[in-house]
């Protein structure tokens, strides 16, 4: 449990510090941020503001996570090194992020709104998220309990097992739900993150409640002390996803003193698909993969809103359902601050987590 504390308090002190210096080495380079013709006439003055943000975020939590397993090598007699699962959700994490950053750098090199191209972007998303969900089923622990499982899960595994059509094609097809779970929810964190502060609060509010998730099924481990057989969750290093969770959650809080309107700094491509890919990580890797809808219920709702919208105007030759797209834009142009539209889709955001945890917890109740 101490290195949740410790982990979450190296996560908001290197952010809430190394931000602001990371500001300073992007005004000098003049590295900012490109605004959609397109968009709020608002926005206009948000261009130039420094962009690539998630770089600091990335770099606090694996910092943070690496001081975090040091401190307690050195303090304890206990194993507490860092776990696979630990390192397959950093891996996926830095990974997706690297994909952004080459999508920021290239809207920062070619000077407009619009990065990598589509194509570009899912390969490389393609390509971390497969060699992701791959490792995911490696490494077996002690109870030969590895990070990932081919079980599709609601708040635990369910009767859907893709380990039933054999070893290699359910290994596929678990690679390939992985990737959908990934790729939905980097573009859906990548959506979200339109206005100053919102994507940043919103996934810390998740990840908080993966913190929750995580001490609550190491604590009702399947062999643990406190478990009952029947309702045990066979979790691999709950604890470990635990810090990591709380790392990213004290980082992105760090990194929202700088971030919330004005904003100073903007995440970028680097953070959103970083943050998305970290989310992704958690629900597969907590075996919570359908719940994630309930706790992102603010990433599933806003990126409806552009499905949607897509959609309409495409059947309806022109016509939308919204102003604009995504749904926070749409508000905007409705007249709503932007301070407004934060604050309400944060407690939009809190709702969904609220319900997540809820339904977590009352199937642990109600199946005892």
């Amino acid at each position: 449990m101490i290195a949740v504390v410790v982990g979450a308090a190296l996560g908001l002190i290197l952010t809430l510090f190394g931000t602001p210096l990371f500001i300073r080495f992007l005004v000098k380079r003049g590295y900012g941020q490109f605004i959609r013709d397109d968009g709020p006439t608002t926005h206009h003055v948000k261009r130039g503001t420094p962009t690539m943000g998630g770089a600091v975020i990335i770099l606090a939590v694996l910092i943070a996570y690496g001081i975090t397993h040091g401190i307690l090598m050195l303090t304890t007699s206990a194993a507490s090194g860092p776990t696979a699962s630990g390192l397959l959700l950093l891996l996926l994490m830095a990974g997706m992020g690297l994909v952004g950053f080459f999508d920021d750098a290239s809207k920062i090199t070619k000077e407009r709104s619009l990065g990598l191209t589509p194509w570009a972007k899912i390969t490389g998303q393609g390509g971390v998220g497969v060699l992701f969900a791959v490792l995911a089923l490696q490494f077996p622990n002690d109870q030969d309990i590895t990070p990932g499982s081919t079980a599709v899960s609601f708040v635990r595994e369910t009767v859907l097992d893709f380990g039933v059509l054999g070893t290699v094609l359910g290994g596929i097809v678990f690679v390939i739900w992985a990737n959908l779970i990934n790729t939905a929810a980097t573009n859906a964190v990548n959506l979200t993150d339109g206005l100053d502060g919102l994507a940043a609060g919103a996934t810390a509010m998740v990840t908080a409640a993966y913190v929750i998730i995580s001490i609550w099924q190491h604590n009702q481990a399947c062999g643990g002390v406190r478990a009952v057989d029947a309702v045990c969750y066979s979790v691999r290093d709950p604890m470990d996803m635990a810090t990591v969770a709380a790392i990213i959650t004290g980082a992105l809080i760090g990194f929202l003193w700088w971030n919330t309107s004005p904003a100073r700094i903007f995440m970028g491509d680097t953070g959103s698909l970083a943050l998305g890919g970290a989310l992704a990580g958690f629900a597969i890797l907590t075996h919570t993969q359908l719940l994630f809808v309930i706790l992102g219920g603010l990433f599933v709702m806003i990126t409806l809103s552009v499905i949607i919208q897509v959609g309409y105007f495409k059947l309806t030759g022109g016509k939308r359902v919204f102003k604009m797209t995504p749904l926070h834009h749409h508000f905007e142009l409705a007249g709503w601050a932007q301070v407004t539209v934060v604050v309400r889709f944060w407690i939009i955001g809190a709702l969904a987590v609220g319900l997540g945890l809820a339904i977590f917890y009352g199937e642990w109740v109600l199946t005892q």
